[in-house]
């Protein structure tokens, strides 16, 4: 059976959560390999590239990597008339110019191109400056992509994006995004089908839920909630869901079990088949879903 978007893409759902912690790679692979199990085509997209983690348990085989790049600007010195536009053109502050001399930080720059644009001389060029790494393979039926920035870079948004631009055709992706509300976020879930909110059942769960479903609201994306731990703290996160009209697609309890096979690397409903039915639901409810929004 194939999932075809209203876009005539495939089938992209995007698993997020507006703080660490609360479940996302469980889920995300738990999820791909349930729909692999059925026999669907799916790749997982680990877009959390600051620390990626669903290669513990997929543990799959890399067949390619490459770097990961942004354009950064060079000047010709011979051209360069330290005239200062380049630096007041820049917002990000990436380029100074010193007794007629122009300095980059690259570290800074955002690869917008203004400064290349509005230069009177013509004296600026761009090259490509790696800050991180694309790794793609396959874990059994699963295909595989994810993004590793390079210590100390701080622009991940150019790394996710190469990720999804790199992943392949296949019936449905499962896009594991960074945690959190800010760019990274939003690079990794536009575009998306379906985004699937993981929370817990905290105080500190239900702020960040809220968060992120202004995010999404923002955003005008489809969603739903998945509940992980759902049987620790209070119900004020069912309330909120229930007072929003917001539907909880899963909800997995806090089961010492799941705790250890997630120590050992290992995935849910491999070492606990009774929860596949779980994630069979929220699948299942994930594409009709996404159908009725086509």
């Amino acid at each position: 059976m194939a999932f075809i978007n209203r876009k005539g893409c495939v089938l992209k759902i995007a698993v997020a959560s507006g703080k660490g912690g609360t479940g996302k790679t469980t889920i995300s692979t738990n999820l791909a390999l349930t729909l692999a199990d059925k026999g669907i085509t799916v790749q997982l997209l680990d877009c959390d590239v600051e620390e990626p983690n669903c290669h513990i348990f997929l543990n799959p085989v890399i067949e390619d990597k490459w770097p990961a790049t942004v354009l950064i600007p060079k000047v010709d010195q011979e051209k360069c008339t330290g005239c200062r536009v380049c630096a007041d053109v820049c917002e990000f502050k990436a380029i100074a110019v010193i007794k007629g001399k122009v300095l980059i930080f690259p570290e800074l720059c955002h690869s917008c191109g203004a400064c290349k644009l509005f230069c009177p001389e013509g004296a600026i060029s761009e090259i490509p400056r790696e800050i991180g790494i694309i790794e793609k393979g396959k874990s059994g039926r699963i295909g595989f992509l994810q993004g590793l920035l390079h210590i100390g870079e701080l622009a991940s948004p150019p790394v996710i994006r190469e990720v999804r631009e790199a992943a392949g055709n296949s019936e449905v992706t499962i896009i594991d995004s960074p945690p959190g509300t800010s760019c990274p976020v939003i690079e990794a879930v536009k575009e998306s089908d379906f985004v699937l909110l993981v929370t817990e059942p905290t105080p500190f769960g239900l702020n960040d839920l809220e968060l992120a479903v202004g995010m999404v609201k923002e955003l005008t994306m489809p969603f739903a909630v998945a509940i992980n731990r759902s049987d620790i703290g209070d119900d004020e996160v069912v309330k909120y869901c229930k007072r929003e009209g917001i539907a909880i697609f899963l909800e997995i309890p806090n089961d010492r079990k799941i705790a250890e096979a997630y120590s050992r690397g290992e995935m849910i409903v491999r070492a606990l088949p009774e929860y596949r039915a779980a994630f069979e639901q929220c699948w299942a409810r994930i594409a009709g879903s996404a159908e009725k929004n086509r």
